[in-house]
């Protein structure tokens, strides 16, 4: 293993945003419960089952691209929306429009308390880039440029594939492994050669999937044996105890 706490052969480094540079999962997951309990409310009434910030979140949205994670849970609800146009107005009664809802409170929590990062993955960030690796961010958040000038971090990238770019390309999101493997792509690097940082159950799966060299859980709520059973080949709390960071 290298300083960095990686194998000999990795030559890039393919990090997650939410959750893995940014302190934003959290924000994410009371925005996906307030747009969801509202929706849920109306739909069934007083007595409706509330949207779960921490099983729901992690099971059927964390991770994914938007609207990926309305159908989703809404599926594991049994209810079915139509899909609907990108540009529906927050809060219609269709899959975009709950989605752009919840993109909506996102931004207002964020222009609210402001956007923190991880100072264990700055610290990890540098000794990628003092080591020689390349980096990509693989986000399917939107927003996702936005908020690595916000923490200036968007230097620390060779690579951005996020919200926008995998809409771009038709790239499906999470689980799927297609928006690592075009990092990888657009780094130069063969899948075996790069490793993935997730947080996300989701981008466990994709890094599995994409048959990546090494794949890192973030475990930032307790959710070791997870991450482990996802595909995960090591877990930590924190970049930091990887190495490489003195």
């Amino acid at each position: 293993m290298t300083q960095l706490g990686l194998p000999e052969d990795i030559h890039a480094c393919l990090f997650d945003l939410d959750g893995v540079v940014t302190k934003t999962a959290v924000v994410h997951a009371a925005a996906w419960k307030e747009m969801f309990d509202v929706f849920l409310r109306e739909r069934d009434g007083a007595d409706f089952r509330p949207f779960d910030a921490a099983s729901d979140y992690d099971e059927y949205v964390d991770g994914r691209p938007r609207a990926d994670g309305v159908r989703t849970f809404l599926a594991s609800r049994g209810i079915d929306l139509p899909d609907g146009d990108p540009d529906d107005p927050p809060g219609a009664q269709t899959v975009h429009g709950l989605g752009n809802r919840k993109n909506e409170l996102v931004l207002e929590k964020i222009r609210t308390d402001g956007v923190e990062a991880y100072e264990g993955t700055l610290r990890y960030l540098e000794a990628v880039r003092a080591h020689g690796l390349s980096a990509a961010i693989v986000s399917s958040s939107a927003n996702c440029r936005d908020v690595l000038r916000s923490i200036g971090a968007e230097h620390f990238f060779d690579v951005r594939i996020d919200g926008v770019v995998a809409a771009e390309r038709k790239l499906p999101g999470k689980p799927h492994p297609d928006t690592f493997l075009a990092a990888a792509e657009d780094l130069g690097v063969e899948p075996a050669e790069a490793a993935v940082f997730e947080d996300a159950l989701a981008g466990m799966d994709a890094g599995r999937a994409g048959r990546f060299g090494y794949v890192v859980g973030v475990d930032r709520v307790g959710q070791t044996d997870a991450l482990y059973a996802h595909g995960a080949d090591v877990v930590v709390q924190d970049l930091a105890e990887l190495g490489g960071t003195e």
